[in-house]
C-alpha cells in the first residue's frame, strides 16, 4: 500500500517493494544490499527474496524469503551447459512452488512495485499481478546497448542474450550498470555506473607486493602454473588454505578479500562484473581469464582489454602471465584514468522511477477499485 508524504511541493510515494535477487555468486547480493538500504532510507518498505548464496549473504541484514534459484554447473572453472540444463529442468516444480509462494506473499504485503536483480521469479509474479517492474543488473548492457565482441563468440553471445531476455522480460525500466560507456538502443533503458558497496568507497588503495588471484571454482591447473612465476600470489576460490611455495591460499572472507584487493599490485581473476568494477575503482590492473563458456565474463574481459586496463586470455600460460606483470606500469597508467563514480546517479534515477511508477500504479489501483 502506498503512503504519500508531501514535502513542500514534492510528493513522495512510500511504496511496498518486492526485491528479487539472483542467488548465483555474491555479486548480485552485494550490490542489491546497497540498493535495498538506500530504498529503506528513502522510507520504502522492501521485501527481499533470494536463493543460495544471495539468501545467505542478505539474511545477515534483512528478512529474506527463500525461493528456488536457477544455477550454473561448474567443473574445473568451466560452465557445463548440459549439467546446468539438466539440473534446472529437474527443479522446475520447485520454481513453480516458489512462484505460488511469492504471489501469495506479494498479495499479503500489498506490494506496489517489483525490483529484480536478474531474478526471474519475482519478475514473473510482477507480470501476474500487473505490477510495475524495475530491472537492475549488468547483464542487460548486452541486450539493451550498442556493444561489440569478438566474432568467434557469436554463438555464445546469442545464447547469453536469449537467457538475459528470458530472465526479466518486459520490465518497465532497465537500469543497466556498466564500467564502460555505450549508446543505449532500447527504450526505458538507463546505462549507469557500477553499484559499489560502501566498504569499497571507504577502502584505502595501496600497491603491495602481491597479486590477488580469484577463481569461481577450484582450478588446480592455474595454481600449478602460478608456482612457476616469480611473484607472490594471494589466492581465493581454490577450496583450500595455507602457504604453498609462492602461493598463499585463503578461504572466502569478505574483510580479508577486500583488504587483499585494496593492497595488491594487480589482479589475475575470472571476470565477474562485481570484482572487475571494484578492482577498477581501486586502480588495479586486471588480467582477465573468463570462466569458459560463460559469455558475460568473456564480454567483461573483452572490454577490460579494449580500455587498456589489462589483457584478456582464454588460456593462460607462463609467458602471458609474465608479460602482464612486466607491463604493469602501462596498465596502471590506463586504470588511473578510469572514471570513478559513487552510487548517487543510479540512486537518483531509481528514486525518480519508483516515484513515477508507484504513482501510476496508485492511479491504476484506485481506478480498478472504483
Amino acid at each position: 500500500m502506498l503512503h504519500v508524504i508531501r514535502r513542500g511541493e514534492a510528493v513522495n510515494y512510500m511504496a511496498n517493494i518486492l526485491y528479487g535477487v539472483n542467488g548465483e555468486g555474491s555479486g548480485h547480493s552485494t550490490r542489491a544490499k546497497e540498493v535495498i538500504l538506500h530504498l529503506q532510507e528513502q522510507g520504502h518498505t522492501v521485501h527481499v527474496a533470494s536463493s543460495d548464496r544471495g539468501l545467505r549473504n542478505l539474511s545477515e541484514f534483512f528478512e529474506v524469503t527463500e525461493i528456488h534459484g536457477l544455477r550454473f554447473a561448474y567443473v574445473n572453472n568451466r560452465v557445463r551447459y548440459k549439467r546446468t540444463m539438466a539440473a534446472n529442468l529437474a527443479s522446475a516444480p520447485k520454481a513453480r512452488k516458489s512462484i505460488k509462494k511469492l504471489r501469495r506473499k506479494a498479495e499479503e504485503w500489498a506490494v506496489d512495485l517489483i525490483c529484480t536483480d536478474f531474478e526471474p521469479l519475482t519478475c514473473h509474479v510482477g507480470h501476474q499481478l500487473r505490477l510495475p517492474i524495475i530491472s537492475i543488473d549488468n547483464q542487460h548492457c548486452l541486450t539493451n546497448a550498442e556493444v561489440s565482441y569478438p566474432k568467434e563468440f557469436r554463438a555464445d553471445a546469442a545464447a547469453a542474450k536469449l537467457v538475459t531476455r528470458f530472465m526479466t522480460p518486459k520490465a518497465n525500466a532497465y537500469l543497466a550498470i556498466s564500467f564502460f560507456q555505450a549508446p543505449v538502443r532500447k527504450k526505458n533503458t538507463f546505462l549507469l555506473p557500477p553499484i559499489l558497496r560502501r566498504e569499497v568507497f571507504e577502502a584505502k588503495a595501496t600497491t603491495g607486493d602481491h597479486i590477488l588471484v580469484y577463481v569461481t571454482s577450484p582450478s588446480p591447473e592455474l595454481g600449478e602454473l602460478l608456482k612457476t612465476v616469480r611473484s607472490r600470489f594471494v589466492c581465493y576460490g581454490f577450496g583450500r588454505e595455507g602457504q604453498d611455495g609462492n602461493l598463499l591460499f585463503r578461504k572466502p572472507s569478505g574483510e580479508a578479500f577486500l583488504r587483499d584487493l585494496a593492497g595488491c599490485k594487480a589482479v589475475i581473476a575470472n571476470t565477474g562484473f562485481s570484482l572487475v568494477s571494484e578492482a577498477l575503482h581501486l586502480g588495479k590492473p586486471y588480467l582477465g581469464v573468463p570462466v569458459k563458456h560463460q559469455f558475460e565474463q568473456v564480454f567483461n574481459a573483452y572490454y577490460l582489454e579494449q580500455a587498456g586496463y589489462g589483457p584478456f586470455w582464454r588460456e593462460l600460460n607462463k609467458e602471458r602471465t609474465e608479460s602482464f606483470l612486466f607491463n604493469l606500469e602501462m596498465y596502471r597508467d590506463k586504470v588511473a584514468g578510469y572514471p570513478r563514480q559513487d552510487n548517487s546517479l543510479l540512486f537518483r534515477t531509481l528514486d525518480q522511477l519508483v516515484t513515477r511508477l508507484a504513482a501510476k500504479a496508485s492511479v491504476r489501483g484506485m481506478s480498478a477499485g472504483s
